[in-house]
């Protein structure tokens, strides 16, 4: 399974509002970097297949925005959900969950993810080229923790969930780590 040290250098492709645009959709492209996002700032970083999909929208994005306060208490700047979705979906998928704190990040071209390595084919669920589910902990660019879920791969016929969610994570930073399955690092 694909482990590296440091963030990969990209460029993602974002939105932002802009008054300025007028319109029913006042927003305007926005490069930003990867060392915009993580350069001198602890971040957790959380990766998921996709916006809308049922584990993503019931589970993993909602845990960690309930516990954002908890996470940020421990030395984390931002809290980041990166998805192979492009910055419409990921900006819908957040107003339509109520997302107030987690800021979604659109990994449109799946650039991010191919160079962390965990790129994966997901089109026996029709969904094509997208993210395995994993979460990790990125000081400066350096990555300090990754929690990758089980049965990396290809097609995975089940979609693994038991490594990568907030409480993991949170129970990381605050030091009182919880035993884990075989796929954390």
């Amino acid at each position: 399974m694909p482990v590296v040290k440091r963030v990969p250098n990209v460029v993602f492709k974002t939105r932002v509002r802009d008054e300025s645009v007028g319109g029913p959709n006042p927003f305007r492209w926005q490069d930003v970097t990867t060392q915009e996002i993580f350069g001198g700032k602890r971040v957790v970083l959380f990766s998921l297949p996709g916006a809308f999909t049922p584990t993503c929208s019931s589970t993993h994005l909602p845990r960690y925005e309930a516990l954002y306060d908890e996470i940020k208490a421990q030395g984390v700047d931002e809290v980041i959900c990166i998805s192979v979705n492009d910055a419409f979906v990921m900006f819908q998928w957040a107003k339509q969950q109520g997302v107030e704190n987690v800021k979604v990040l659109p990994d449109g071209n799946g650039e991010f993810t191919r160079k962390m390595g965990m790129l994966v084919d997901k089109s026996n669920l029709g969904f094509g080229m997208r993210s395995w589910r994993y979460s990790m902990v990125v000081n400066d660019g350096e990555i300090e923790k990754v929690f990758i879920e089980p049965d990396f791969g290809d097609n995975c016929p089940t979609d693994p969930f038991e490594v990568s969610d907030a409480d993991t994570i949170l129970a990381y930073l605050k030091g009182s780590e919880i035993s884990q399955p075989a796929g954390v690092a």
